[in-house]
């Protein structure tokens, strides 16, 4: 009886510890996110009460940021409209359709792209995709120029905003993969069966049983790349010819705040290094808005799958 109380003392005893463990770790992750907001918004300062002559392009701070916000939001669209449906549509395949030694060999390879450096798929970018599709950019200003974004002249090294949201997608790609097919993977068998056992087919069970359920993860899947495709940096700077903002999306033009503050942040000093630290501080409230709002929309999608 006493070995038993002091066994049950002891498990409440690494209760307690494992907790206090656990919310310190809570704890640090709000602090360092504190801090780096502090931080942008602290040496930002100068930027936000300095002349707009003295900014760059010279008509104020949010002037010379919009445009770049602009371009960012257009390379993420891009990616995430290229990857989301072929991740989901891989996903979808590994975990319902293919072979079960297929589908895990196709796994650990998606697996394995997610680990690929991000200068890896820049540089496959700048020295094969860039110059392959200088062909296809010409075919559309010549055949589709009456649409602004396929507007000529095409840029004739192929590093445009499409290229970047290119590469882009296929940088999320694996992660939306791997996150949505263990989503799929984790379908309920029984109501995949109930719907099997009623007569629907293959695909009608999928939308009966599983994308319901999977709704919540895929959605999380999407917002982490969209997280990844906002932020990313080497690659867009790799790929792209940046400049101001323009419509089309196969001329050279346009820019990101990653790739911005990459590319002039060696030489700044003075009010152009506030500048720079400035729309960092934007990209960061940028992705913290869509985080949120991600999980805006998961809670309104919990309650088939049970997520909390």
């Amino acid at each position: 009886m006493s070995q038993t109380l002091t066994e049950t003392g002891r498990g409440r005893t690494g209760d307690k510890v494992f907790s206090g463990l656990t919310l310190a770790a809570g704890c640090l992750i709000l602090f360092v996110l504190f801090c780096v907001a502090a931080f942008l918004l602290w040496q930002a300062l100068p930027t936000f009460g300095a002349d707009p002559s003295a900014i760059s392009g010279g008509n104020g701070f949010w002037a010379y940021i919009w445009p770049i916000v602009i371009g960012t939001l257009i390379a993420a669209a891009i990616a995430l409209v290229l990857a989301t449906p072929v991740g989901v549509g891989v996903a979808l395949f590994i975990s319902h359709y293919a072979p079960r030694r297929l589908a895990q060999g196709l796994g650990y390879v998606v697996d394995l792209l997610a680990a690929i450096p991000s200068v890896v798929y820049g540089a496959w970018g700048i020295a094969v995709l860039a110059p392959a599709l200088v062909g296809p950019y010409t075919w559309l200003a010549e055949n589709a120029g009456w649409i602004p974004i396929f507007e000529g002249p095409a840029s004739q090294t192929g590093k445009t905003m499409l290229t970047a949201g290119i590469v882009l997608s296929v940088m999320i790609l694996p992660i939306i993969t791997s996150l949505s097919r263990e989503i799929f993977l984790q379908a309920p068998k029984l109501h995949e069966e109930a719907a099997l056992a009623m007569g629907a087919t293959r695909w009608e069970m999928i939308k009966m049983a599983v994308f319901p359920f999977a709704r919540p993860g895929v959605i999380s899947a999407v917002m982490l790349g969209l997280g990844r495709a906002l932020g990313e940096t080497m690659a867009v700077a790799m790929v792209l010819s940046g400049g101001g903002l323009i419509a089309s999306l196969i001329k050279s033009g346009n820019q990101t705040i990653a790739a911005e503050v990459a590319l002039n942040f060696p030489e700044a000093y003075g009010l152009r290094l506030s500048e720079l630290i400035a729309a960092g501080l934007v990209l960061f409230v940028i992705t913290l808005a869509v985080n949120m709002i991600a999980r805006w929309i998961i809670s309104r999608h919990k309650e088939f799958s049970g997520a909390n």
